[in-house]
């Protein structure tokens, strides 16, 4: 199940940002192809993968990290006493 959750977060995580910053950067541009797609994005990550990059690590593993730290930090934010309590 981890290792399914990997290999979507390696190919969906990549399209969401090409899918994102296309629409607020503008096109995505790979080499000398101005309309270059989101699997041009995806074949120039994914090597970046294999390869042990920190960077492209970061970008796949970044969701799950997040979801990971969302309840741990949560659980003590809500323990505090709040400053309507008296």
């Amino acid at each position: 199940m981890v290792i399914v959750g990997a290999a979507v977060r390696a190919f969906l995580v990549p399209f969401l940002i090409w899918y994102a910053g296309s629409r607020v950067l503008g096109p995505y541009l790979h080499g000398q192809n101005a309309h270059a797609g989101p699997f041009a994005l995806v074949a120039g990550f994914l090597p970046g993968l294999v390869h042990g990059s920190a960077v492209f690590w970061a970008v796949a593993l970044g969701p799950a990290v997040l979801l990971l730290a969302d309840p741990a930090v949560r659980r003590p934010v809500a323990a505090l006493p709040s400053s309507g309590d008296d």
